[in-house]
Order: structure tokens, then sequence, then C-alpha cells
């Protein structure tokens, strides 16, 4: 190149030469997005490239690099310069003069710019030290000067970044989290920082590090798209603002809205908030599998080959039928077929979020690739999976998100679809609609001790807001969309009716409390009439409290919690009056009655298995989905028939969902007395038992042969069940005006295995007669009522019941 060949480029190449036509590239409304920032960097690259060789003339062993946003050709209109001359350690004052003439024209068009000037090993030891040198060295692209010195700094570089990988991705994972504890998560914040709050694009940039340490990847799918939305909003903000800021402020929404051609500033957030949900998951998938393969690596060859030699097979432990805990994620078993099991995705998840563990990313994939949909109506179990996802505490919500990124969400909730990523332009509101509904739920599920319905608090608290995607009264629109929700789930009409109600009033309590009189009867009474139920107000009770926690710091408070207690106390006075029902009226069928004969007649209890389906509807297609099976037991009376029972169903694992326990009245002319026993059971994993092996082992435990406490010691002691829900604690209260003829002990607790058993073995340590039994298991939650009678069939003196609930609650919480 001549002189004046040197001296025309360094004049094209001059401060006002670029700045116009940086200018019409960014004014020009064809180029925009991708285009828009490759261009910008390729005309930045020219003027650069023409500073340098004007001030290189002579130079060897020298260039000039771009490094990160720069360096991966991601130049928004007010972005930084990142740049980096690298030199082989020649004439230092050569090298200097040569940085002012590239320095000095940035400065003065008002670009921002960040600089350094180094040799390799200088460049190497720098990113050695800081981690953010490193990153930003990691996208490192030749501009001008020796090619060959920049190739070989940017091997060297990817070279001791993937020989230190293991130190230095837990350094930047630490980074990550340290950053997002700072500044939030961007799919929820109302001002996001697109930059760097969580989900933003330093994680975005975080996913290409760990990528290029080849110890793992990210998840790739929506993953460059959902890039490339925060960089196109980027640019429109800096357009809009003409400031080089990522901070997405409200008055500034409108205007970034319309640059980039959508409805409005709640349309720019939503797409905003996908973006940030898709890159959020994918980091949380890949510091997963960046922990998996650490660990993996810590173990040392020569204790591998202890332990057997060559590749460890990771050992699998059973949680539910096709479901399995496997390296510390969910997976599913071997022989799972998602598209034969519709019911697979709830029940992952369900066994999940009560062992407090991810669910893997390829399991997830799979479900959503092959299970078929649900009938519908929902089978019972799916409806009680649902039950126990949502009741599973502060795990649901890693699970749900998982299931939400792969669309399994939406297809089991379509209408999911119009809160999905909805921002709340509301100061008091923290979350997004749909992960307002999650974390309530996650609230209520703190509150299923103190309602005798937990299912219908945990639907009511994930459909409360559904109808926020609609116009209008949210309250109004969300009642229809509960109602047709709940059918579809396969509640009955007087549970669908319930939730409806719950989801129509969910703001009455707190907005009559703040604001109505309370001292007025008309204001009381009309709260009764809406609610109409004490197992209403129950609900809404909790669902209220619920909904107002999960809003945020600013929507509860003692204050307005002593309100609304008074307020429900009032209520309930006016709702009051009705008599319970006695628990003992029924009659019995054909069946239990020739049962009742037989185990009179034998000496020894009599049961049935029977599988028990739902009874198909009109909207159901196909055959009816099974519920598990029905067990039907009669016994001589006799103490210790209860925990003998549930005892040996817990050493064949079988959960109990229902159960009724009660005396049963026998024809004239027969003597005796017998126990009915009438419950529904389902296997928790594997097929079921034979009858004749369940009656022989239930002869053994009534008769004493049987150890069954020590036969369920033993079995946990050698597989300890996984519990990563920190549950409520249970509560045993005694309600003396239930019954006229015994004492009503109610237990509400955490389900688990052996629990009815422990219960059952209480009560006989008590020294009290049990009459008759409700149990229920809905979700994660048993709720259970004992009408029990002294040794002379009298209820309970008020001392001794409290004494006896107090006793039953010291067992359980042991």
């Amino acid at each position: 190149m001549t002189s004046t060949d040197v001296t025309a480029k360094a004049e094209d190449s001059g401060p006002s030469g670029y700045a116009a036509a940086r200018l019409r590239l960014l004014t020009e409304g064809a180029r925009s997005g991708p285009p828009r920032r490759a261009g910008l960097a390729e005309l930045t690259d020219d003027w650069l490239a023409g500073l340098f060789n004007a001030g290189a003339e002579g130079l060897r062993g020298v260039s000039l690099v771009a490094v990160g946003g720069y360096g991966r050709g991601e130049l928004s209109p007010r972005s930084d310069l990142d740049l980096l001359l690298l030199h082989d350690g020649g004439d230092s004052a050569a090298i200097g003069a040569l940085a002012d003439r590239i320095w000095y024209p940035v400065w003065d068009l008002g670009l921002a710019l960040d600089h350094s000037v180094r040799t390799p090993a200088e460049a190497r030891k720098t990113a050695g030290e800081d981690l953010k040198v490193q990153l930003g060295l990691l996208d490192a692209r030749h501009i001008a000067g020796d090619l060959g010195l920049t190739a070989g700094l940017r091997t060297a570089i990817l070279a001791d970044w993937r020989n230190q990988a293991p130190k230095r991705l837990p350094q930047l994972q630490e980074l990550c989290a340290e950053r997002a504890e700072r500044q939030g998560e961007l799919q929820y914040l109302l001002e996001p920082d697109l930059k760097e709050a969580r989900g933003g694009l330093r994680d975005a940039t975080a996913l290409r590090a760990v990528a290029a340490s080849w110890l793992a990847d990210a998840p790739r799918e929506g993953l460059d798209d959902a890039r490339r939305r925060l960089l196109d909003v980027r640019d429109a903000l800096h357009l809009a603002t003409g400031r080089a800021t990522d901070r997405l402020a409200l008055q500034e929404q409108d205007q970034v809205a319309a640059e980039l051609g959508l409805l409005d500033a709640d349309t720019l957030l939503r797409q905003v908030y996908e973006a940030a949900r898709i890159i959020s998951y994918a980091s949380d998938v890949t510091w997963r599998e960046v922990g998996r393969v650490l660990r993996s690596r810590a173990v040392r060859p020569r204790l591998r080959s202890m332990l057997g030699g060559g590749k460890q097979v990771a050992e699998r432990s059973p949680l539910a039928e096709g479901v399995v805990e496997q390296d510390g994620e969910v997976v599913l078993a071997r022989a799972a077929r998602p598209d034969r099991d519709p019911v697979l995705p709830l029940r992952a998840a369900a066994a999940a979020a009560q062992a407090g563990l991810p669910l893997s990313l390829h399991a997830v994939r799979r479900m959503a690739a092959g299970v078929r949909p649900l009938p519908t109506p929902w089978p019972a179990e799916a409806r009680e999976q649902l039950v126990t996802l949502l009741g599973s505490g502060r795990p649901t919500i890693e699970v749900w998100e998982a299931l939400e990124a792969e669309g399994l969400i939406t297809r089991l909730i379509p209408d999911w679809e119009r809160v999905r990523c909805r921002p709340q332009r509301n100061a008091v509101h923290i979350w997004t609609v749909d992960r307002h509904l999650i974390e309530t739920a996650v609230r209520a599920s703190e509150f299923t001790r103190r309602v005798s319905r937990p299912d219908l608090l945990l639907v009511a608290a994930l459909l409360h807001d559904i109808g926020k995607g609609w116009p209008g009264d949210h309250s109004v629109a969300g009642e229809i969309i509960a109602r047709d929700v709940a059918s579809r789930i396969g509640f009955d009409r007087d549970d669908v009716a319930v939730l409806a109600t719950l989801v129509r009033h969910h703001l009455l309590l707190v907005e009559t409390a703040t604001r109505r009189d309370l001292e007025d009867p008309a204001t009381v009474r009309s709260v009764a009439e809406a609610v109409g139920s004490q197992g209403t107000l129950e609900l809404l009770h909790a669902l209220t409290e619920a909904d107002a926690l999960a809003t945020g710091p600013a929507a509860w408070s003692s204050w307005r919690g002593s309100l609304v207690a008074d307020l429900v106390k009032r209520v309930s006075a006016v709702l009051s009056g009705d008599e319970p029902e006695d628990p003992e009226a029924a009659a019995p069928t054909a069946e239990q009655e020739r049962l009742a004969i037989e185990a009179i007649a034998t000496g020894s209890p009599v049961l049935a298995l029977r599988a028990q389906t739902e009874v198909p509807t009109e909207e159901a297609s196909g055959e009816p989905e099974p519920l598990g099976v029905e067990l039907l037991i009669a016994v001589p009376d006799q103490p210790g028939v209860l925990p003998a029972v549930s005892g040996v169903l817990a050493v064949h694992r079988l959960t109990v969902r229902t159960a009724e326990l009660r005396a049963l009245q026998l024809p004239d002319g027969v003597e005796g007395s017998v126990l009915l026993l009438d419950w529904r059971v389902a296997a928790e994993y594997g097929s079921l038992p034979q009858a004749a092996r369940l009656r022989a082992d239930l002869v053994r435990a009534l008769d004493g042969t049987l150890d069954i406490a020590g036969r369920l010691a033993e079995r946990d002691a050698a597989y300890p069940r996984r519990r990563g829900v920190v549950a409520p604690p249970p509560r045993v209260s005694v309600h003396p005006a239930a019954s006229r003829l015994a004492t009503v002990i109610e237990v509400r607790a955490q389900d688990a295995p052996g629990l009815l058993f422990r219960i059952g073995r209480a009560l006989e340590d008590a020294g009290v007669r049990v009459r008759s039994s409700h149990v229920s298991t809905l979700g994660a939650n048993a709720v259970d009522a004992f009408y029990v009678t002294g040794p002379e069939g009298a209820p309970l003196p008020g001392e001794e019941a409290a004494a006896v609930a107090r006793k039953l609650e010291e067992t359980l919480r042991g």
C-alpha cells in the first residue's frame, strides 16, 4: 500500500465519514435486528481497520482485536467498543503512539471505549486473574494487523479455558448467582435490566462460555431466538432514549414497543419475559449438568476401580410408577411408556416435587414428544397427582417451570396460555400472573392443615386469577373458566361449584374486612350469602391469606389478617347451626353383608379386591381410566384392627386413597359384631399383591405373629425415602360437637407410608376404641377423622379427649 493509498484510507475512515455512515445505518428503517447489528459491526471494523493501518505503517507483530459483545458482532446503537491492541513486545513507544491514533478518534465521537494494550502473555495472565477478562477474550475476533498473532491468542485462551474449566465454571456460576441476587429475575420485573438481570444477556453469554469449555452444553432449542429478541429490544431502547442503557424503564416501554412494531408495552414485556424464561431455564439445566460432570470427575479413578472397575452405572431409585431418581434428577424408568400413560407427566412432576429434585430435561422432552392427551374428564389419578404437585411447597416452582418450558402445562390446562408471562402493572404485585398463581399454591400448601379439603384449596389457588387473561372483571371471567377447568380435571358437580365460588369471591374477605363496617349485620349476612357454607368459608379464608402473601410484602399485614379473621368469625356464626349427619347411618350392601356373615362364621378376616373405574360421562371417549382397586374387609370386632390392616397395606407398598371403617349392623339371627373396612388403595409402584397373600398377612398381624413395625423400620433403614418437601406439621384436633355417640378426633398431616398404621397404633395405645373412621388422601395431604369411645362405648370426657389428641400429635411429629 502506497502512502497516497494510506492517506486516502485515513481520510475515508475519518471520524466524520464514519459518523455519517453510522447515522444512516441506524436511521434507515429497512435494516434492523441482526442485519443492523452485523452491519454496524462491519462498518466499525472498517473504520477501526483504517485507523490502525494509517498508524501502524512499518510496525510488525501487532493486531487490533475486538472482544466481548463487539467480538461477537453484537453492536447495539450505544454499545461500548471493547478493543485489545495486541503486540509481541516490540517498540513500546510506537505501540503507544498507535494506541493513541485509534483511541482518540473513538473518544472524539463520544463513543464508550473499553481498551487495553497487551502482549499475548500479558493477556493470558490477566485472564487467569480476572474471570470477566477471560470471558471477554473467549469472543476475541480479529479486526486488523497480524492475523497469526490474534489466532495464537485465541487458541491459547480457549485452551486455558478448557483446562481450567473445573475451577473456573463454579466461579462463573457464583458470579451469575450474585448478579441475580442483586438484579432480580428479568422474567418478572416491571423495569428489568435486559443485560444484568437473571435470564438476561449476561446469562446468555455465560451459557456460551460453558459450551466453549466442552464440559456441558445448554439446551439449544429457542435459545438463539431468545437472545436475538433481547438484543432487538436493547437496540430499540438505545434508539428511543439516545442513551447507552439496558434498563427498560416504564416511561420508555411504549416508545420501544412502537419502535419494534408491537401492539403495546404489555406485548413488549411479555416477549421479554418469554425470552428471559427460556434463558433462565437453559441456565438451570446447564449448571445442573456442570455440577453433575464435576462431581463425577471428582471420584478418583482408583476409587472407581475399587468399586468394581470400569464405568459406574448410576443407581436408580424408584419414586413412582414409571419414575425413578438417578444422579440427583428425576428420570423415566426404562419401562415407562409415555405414549400409553397419559398421567405420566403429572406423576413424574409430583414425584420430583415431593422429593425436592429437578425433572431431567431428557425426561420432560420425552414426555412432551410422546405422551397422549388426558381424557376428559381426567382420571382420578391425574387429578390427585396435580394436587400432590401443587401441595409440594417451594420445589413445585422448578418442576412446574420444567413442564412449562416444553409446553406441557398449556397442553394440560389450555387456559394457562392467556396468563403465561402476562405482566401485572401494579406496584403491589411482584410476579407475572402465571408465577403469582404458582406462588399462591406454594403459600396455600402451608395452610393445608387449616382446611378439610386441601385439594380444593390448592386448585383454587392455581386458578383464582385465571381470568386476568380476559377483558372485564377477572373474578367474573375466572369463575367461568374455573368451572370449565374443574370439570375437565374431574371434580364432581358440588366441588366444581365450590371452586367457582372461591375464584369468583377470592377478593371478597379482604375487601369487605378493610372497606366495610363489620358491625353492620347486613355486611356479614351478604358475605355469608355469597360464601354459602362453613367449608367454603374455611377455604376462602386460607385462599385469601395465600393470595395476599404471594402478591408481595405490601399486600398482607397482621392488621389485615386480624380484620379478615374477625370477619370470618362473624360470618361463621351466621352460617353455623347445621347438625352433622351420623356417620354410621348407611345401610350395608349385599356384598358387605355377605362378607360380614362369612367373617362371623369363620372367625377370621374376609376380604375382596375389586378393580374400580370411573363412570364414563358423555364427554369421555374410550374406556374409563382405572382408579386402582376397592378393598373390602370384614373382620370380627377385636382390638387392633385399624393398625393391623393399615400396617399390612404399608408393608405391601399400597397407598390408601380413601378409607372407611365402621361397625356393621348384622341381620337378625346372626350373633356377633363385625367391623367393615371399605378402602380404596393403589400400588405405590409395580403390581398389586394377591388377595390371598394380603389375607394371610392380615391374619398374622391380628394374632401378633407379624411384626409390622419392625418390617417397616427395616425397609426405611434399607431404602430411606428422599423427602425434599418441608411439610407443615401435623395437626390433631377434637370436635366434641360433631357426634352425640362418639368423640371425633381429626388428623391433618402429610401423607407418608405407614401414616395410618402409626395413627391406629397410637389410638390403640391410648386405650380408646375406634367405632368408625373416615380417611381421605388429597394429593400429598391426609385428612382423617376417627370416631372414638372409651372402653364402655361412651364419648371421651373433654380432658381425656384433649390428652389423646395431644399424645397423637406428639407421636406424629416425632
